[in-house]
């Protein structure tokens, strides 16, 4: 996908950290912009609240084989909104998890390549200014890994909420 399909923003190679600031810009457009980079890769993603929207983008980029796993991690807060979703959640999810959590980050990553997209905006859809840094600057990267090592320890698997609804 070139650069052209997301203004302001370069190549990956091209620059190891990136910033956008835009009320016309949205995660997934993001997401599918480095996939397109970096090919196949292990998504990770933390967030408050997702959405239907979200998660069918992110489907899509799995038939195309884009995404080869895909975990998520949502606030507890939100599992009403998660628990209507579980079922659609489920085929597109390895695991979700829910966590106190206010992140808002995503990690991609395959043999060669690792990106970490921190940003303002959930996995949701909106017409108000967003913001996000994507790096792949590796230290960066590990430090973030290291995050989501941090809310697995501290996670439910969706599953254990489903169960004891």
């Amino acid at each position: 996908m070139p650069s052209s399909d997301i203004p302001g923003l370069m190549p990956l190679e091209k620059s190891p950290v990136q910033v956008y600031f835009s009320d016309s810009i949205q995660l997934a457009q993001v997401l599918e912009w480095v996939s397109a980079q970096i090919g196949p890769a292990d998504v990770t993603i933390s967030t408050f609240s997702t959405s239907e929207e979200f998660i069918r983008r992110l489907w899509r980029l799995k038939r195309q084989g884009l995404i080869k796993s895909c975990s998520m991690f949502c606030d507890l807060r939100a599992a009403r909104k998660t628990i209507a979703l579980a079922p659609f959640m489920q085929q597109v999810f390895d695991s979700v998890a829910l966590c106190q959590n206010h992140s808002k980050v995503v990690l991609l990553s395959n043999h060669t390549r690792c990106v970490a997209v921190v940003t303002s905006q959930n996995q949701t859809r909106g017409d108000r200014f967003e913001c996000g840094v994507i790096t792949t600057d590796t230290p960066t990267v590990n430090k973030l890994r290291l995050g989501f090592e941090a809310l697995a320890r501290k996670s439910l698997p969706l599953e254990h909420l489903i169960e004891n609804k």
